[in-house]
Parts: structure tokens; C-alpha cells; sequence
């Protein structure tokens, strides 16, 4: 039977971190268990190996004969003690003993080895200690109650600090898998934001599956991001309507200035009425830029930007054409050619000419537009986005525009998931950076 994975966030982090803590203590009692019975044998083996080295030199100041009848008194606790050769069914244990460096530490001086006896002592045999004595007698000491094998190896400090070493990893895993956890729907909720900065139109909805902090966040941020887009929508709604409904006055307006006899004030009428008309031309188009739908196609940037390199020089533009496009780019043929046209007529009107370079990459297609004027404060390469927004050298009218220029070119290249920027250019002047991915963004319609 599967457990159903808990819903609240709250609850996997405490489900993770009991968990992992159960797992931290298990493996601390098992070390501390292993350490434990570690220093037990430890201890055991060098008192065996004590009481060997004080049976040795007891037998040493004995005669002979007198060690015969002190055998059986030497040997009572737990040894039992031979001065015979040693007996048949014997064989040496490995040098890696445990016991072995206890008793050579004990009596450095003489000779000891280990051996097994097998004489019904159990499947393994009895552990049996062979010792030379001053004179060159043998000494051979039987432990009937300890293994000639250990239940368990002796474990090293090296493997004792990779024990540690692993539950140390283990704790930082646990703990890096818990703030994953936590902070991967905060990232994901942070990107999200960015693109509704950046493309309120073409910004997909979060994902509300999840824990359910998740889930509410995500809900709570997609129903916002629906209200800025209906507000959005609404203001482009509004801008549209007025700009459409005031095409009729002034098309009266027009007309009856017409019948005003002064040359003059008709002529003062007409250029009013002229500027008005371009405010409410821009004011459609913006208005249109925020509703771009239209599929993307392959769009050849090559012919394109030479086309309007073309077409500027017709209108006496001094405009230069750098770099080449290896492969046609997703785009709205329409929309970007009007967006690149906004940023070069931007760009002859402040810096009188206009250097165009393509750069291309396998992850975007990169238009470089570059002026030589003054170029903008820091503060304003922003700024200049904003609807209807003009800098301070640009408030007249006649040279300023009404301010829509970038902004219209920004929302064309946004609908087709690219992006604008300004920058000032270590050379001067001022410099526009189109960039067009290859692939079509998420939410961008495609006919590719």
C-alpha cells in the first residue's frame, strides 16, 4: 500500500526532517555501538595480554620444577597454560589479529604468535598463545572463551571517520533536499513575475499543483495576473476608442478650417490639427501593438534590413548595414519590420545617422541599431519605454515625437517573445539591441 505523500508544505518539510533525523540517529547508535564494543575487545585483549606478561615472568623466576605445580594456580582465572610443544591440529592465525599488537605491546621482549587449536572446542577451535620464555622453554596459553575469529572486524579511525564523513554528507543532503523544497516554488514564482514584467500578454499561468502553500500562492499570483492583464486590456480598450472617436472631430474641424479667410491663422489650424492627427495615429498604433497576434513565420532578417536600409536612403537617411544572418528567424514580418523602423527613424532624429550590425547565435538572432548622439542619462534608457513619455531634450514636438516610438517598437518585439534594450556604447551615442530567440517563447503563436 503506497502512503499518499503529504499536501501542505508544512508537512513534508516535518515528514523530511523526522525522517532524516531517525536516519542521523540510527547510524550515530550504530557507530556508537560499534565504538563501544570496539574499546570493550580492546580493553579485554590488553588485559589478556597484562596477565600473559605477568604469567610469563612469574614462570621465568621459577625453577623447573617449581613451575609444574604453579600451572594449574597461574592459569585459574581464565588461561589455561601448557609448557608442552605445541599439540597437533594447530594452525598460525593471520598477523592482522587483534590480539597480537596487545601482546607484543605487553612483551616486547619475547617471542609470541597466535594460533588455532580445533580440539572440540566449538566449529572454530580455541585460541591458543604461544610465548618463548627466558630460557627457551614454550608457553603455550589456551583462551577457551574467546573466538579465534572476531564477530566483527576492528574498525579503523579511517573507517571510523568515513562512517562520519557519510553522516555528515547525509545531514547536508537532507538539508539541502528540505531548502530545495522550500525555495524551488519561490524560484519558480520569481521567474514568473519577471515575465509578467517583462510580456504581461504572453506570460503562461504558474502551475498550481504542489504542496498547498504552493498551490494557494500560485492560484492568488495567476488571479492577479489575470486582473493586470484585464486592466491592461481595458486601458488599451479606452486609449483605442478615444483615439478611433477623435478622428471625426478633427475631420471636422479640418474641414471648417478651411473656410477661416486668414492665411495665416488657417495655416496655424492646420499644423494643430496635424499634430493632433499624429497623436491619435500613435495612440492607434499602440494600442494595435498591444494586440498582436499574428502567427510567427520565418522571417528573412537579412532581406529584411536591407529593405529598410533601402528605404531609408529614399528618404535621404545615411544608414549602414554590417553582419549577415546565417538562417531566416521566427517573427510577425509585419510588427518587426515596423518595430525596426521605429528604432532607426528614433535613431536618425537624435543622432543623424544610423549604424544597423547583425549578430548571429545559435540561441537568438541579435540586431544591433546604433545612433552617434548624445545618447541618454542611465536613469532615462527605461524611462524612454514608457507611454508618451519624452526625454528633456525632446519636448518639442517637431523633434520629440509624442513619445510612443519605443514603446510600440518594445510591445511589437515583446509579442514575438524578444526583447529591446537601450545602452550607451563605449564609442557615444546611443545604442538599441533587438534580440529574436530561435525557437518561439512560450505563449506565442507559431506557423512554423
Amino acid at each position: 500500500m503506497k502512503l499518499p505523500w503529504p499536501r501542505s508544505l508544512f508537512a513534508r518539510l516535518m515528514l523530511i526532517w523526522l525522517v532524516g533525523i531517525a536516519l542521523v540517529l540510527a547510524v550515530s547508535f550504530a557507530l556508537f555501538v560499534g565504538e563501544r564494543e570496539r574499546i570493550g575487545r580492546s580493553a579485554l585483549f590488553e588485559g589478556i595480554a597484562q596477565e600473559v606478561a605477568a604469567t610469563a615472568d612469574v614462570l621465568d623466576r621459577l625453577t623447573p620444577g617449581e613451575r609444574e605445580r604453579w600451572m594449574d594456580e597461574l592459569g585459574r582465572r581464565r588461561l589455561r597454560l601448557s609448557l608442552r610443544p605445541l599439540p597437533e591440529r594447530t594452525r598460525p592465525l593471520p598477523v592482522d589479529h587483534p590480539l597480537l599488537p596487545a601482546l607484543r605491546a605487553a612483551m616486547p621482549e619475547r617471542e609470541v604468535a597466535l594460533y588455532v587449536h580445533h580440539r572440540g572446542e566449538g566449529p572454530h577451535g580455541a585460541l591458543l598463545i604461544a610465548v618463548r620464555l627466558a630460557d627457551g622453554s614454550p608457553l603455550h596459553v589456551r583462551l577457551p572463551g574467546i573466538p579465534p575469529a572476531p564477530d566483527f572486524p576492528m574498525p579503523a579511525p579511517g573507517r571510523l571517520l568515513a562512517a562520519l564523513a557519510a553522516l555528515i554528507g547525509g545531514v547536508l543532503g537532507l538539508t539541502w533536499v528540505a531548502v530545495r523544497i522550500a525555495t524551488r516554488p519561490l524560484s519558480r514564482m520569481a521567474e514568473a513575475a519577471r515575465r509578467l514584467g517583462d510580456a504581461p500578454d504572453h506570460s503562461p499561468p504558474l502551475d498550481t499543483r504542489g504542496p498547498t502553500e504552493v498551490a494557494q500562492a500560485a492560484g492568488a499570483f495567476n488571479h492577479m495576473q489575470q486582473r493586470v492583464r484585464e486592466h491592461i486590456a481595458e486601458r488599451t480598450r479606452i486609449l483605442a476608442a478615444i483615439s478611433h472617436d477623435l478622428q471625426t472631430p478633427i475631420t471636422r474641424l479640418r474641414l471648417r478650417a478651411e473656410m477661416v479667410e486668414d492665411e495665416t491663422l488657417r495655416a496655424r489650424f492646420q499644423a494643430d490639427l496635424d499634430a493632433m492627427q499624429a497623436l491619435v495615429r500613435e495612440g492607434l498604433d499602440y494600442a494595435r501593438s498591444r494586440d498582436s497576434a499574428a502567427p510567427l513565420q520565418p522571417v528573412d532578417l537579412n532581406g529584411l534590413l536591407e529593405a529598410l536600409r533601402s528605404d531609408a536612403a529614399d528618404m535621404g537617411w545615411p544608414v549602414e548595414l554590417h553582419g549577415h544572418a546565417a538562417a531566416p528567424c521566427p517573427a510577425q514580418p509585419v510588427a518587426l519590420r515596423r518595430a525596426l523602423w521605429n528604432l532607426v527613424e528614433n535613431g536618425i532624429k537624435f543622432g543623424e545617422r544610423v549604424d544597423i550590425a547583425i549578430e548571429d547565435t545559435p540561441a537568438c538572432a541579435v540586431v544591433r541599431i546604433r545612433d552617434h548622439g548624445p545618447g541618454l542619462p542611465e536613469a532615462e534608457l527605461e524611462r524612454v519605454f514608457e507611454p508618451f513619455y519624452r526625454t528633456e531634450a525632446s519636448r518639442n514636438r517637431e523633434t520629440g515625437g509624442t513619445g510612443l516610438g519605443l514603446a510600440i517598437a518594445r510591445n511589437l518585439v515583446r509579442a514575438q517573445g524578444g526583447e529591446v534594450r537601450l545602452a550607451n556604447p563605449p564609442g557615444g551615442g546611443l545604442e538599441a539591441t533587438v534580440s529574436l530567440p530561435r525557437r518561439p517563447a512560450a505563449g506565442t503563436q507559431s506557423a512554423l
